[in-house]
């Protein structure tokens, strides 16, 4: 049964209504209230950048472990894949820099990776009482992973790992 004319026009119109009142919803013309809304992101914004600059120096220290000790390099894969994925998501990047210093024995060199695991979730944990809801819950689930990462490098076992080649401790 076709819909006549006038009650197409009342369905368009409510339609255009309600996309009205949402689009209201979603911001303000407000100088005063878009002033307050950038002032809260602004923390946000800082939170997220140095969650990015955490995440891009612990990339940075997985690539420098295993560029010193290619033998770490497949047990290291999904941990550096996964700190990569934390990267983005934050909006970050990688970026090159100086690479940290790496210590000769391999097995020192996973509990440098272990204790900067460790820091790095310590932090975002910090963080968590001054970010916005959705940043704090990306957070939390980021320091999680560093926990976890935390125990899968110290279940890795370095001894039964092949001494690296050009060897620094063999």
């Amino acid at each position: 049964m076709a819909l006549d004319p006038p009650r197409r026009s009342l369905l368009a119109a409510g339609a255009a209504g309600a996309a009205a009142l949402l689009a209201g919803c979603s911001g303000s013309r407000d100088p005063a209230a878009q002033r307050a809304q950038a002032e809260r992101a602004a923390p946000a914004r800082r939170l997220r950048q140095s969650a990015a600059r955490q995440s891009a120096a612990l990339l940075g220290r997985y690539d420098a472990t295993t560029a010193a000790h290619p033998a770490l390099a497949g047990p290291l894969a999904a941990l550096r894949g996964s700190v990569a994925a934390h990267l983005r998501a934050v909006g970050g990047r990688e970026r090159a820099g100086e690479p940290p210093s790496v210590p000769a024995v391999p097995a020192d060199a996973v509990a440098a990776l272990v204790a900067a695991e460790r820091r790095t979730a310590d932090a975002r944990t910090r963080a968590l009482g001054d970010a916005p809801p959705e940043l704090a819950r990306l957070l939390a689930s980021l320091a999680a992973a560093g926990g976890v990462h935390v125990y899968l490098l110290g279940e890795l076992d370095v001894a039964g790992l092949a001494p690296d080649e050009g060897g620094s401790d063999g």
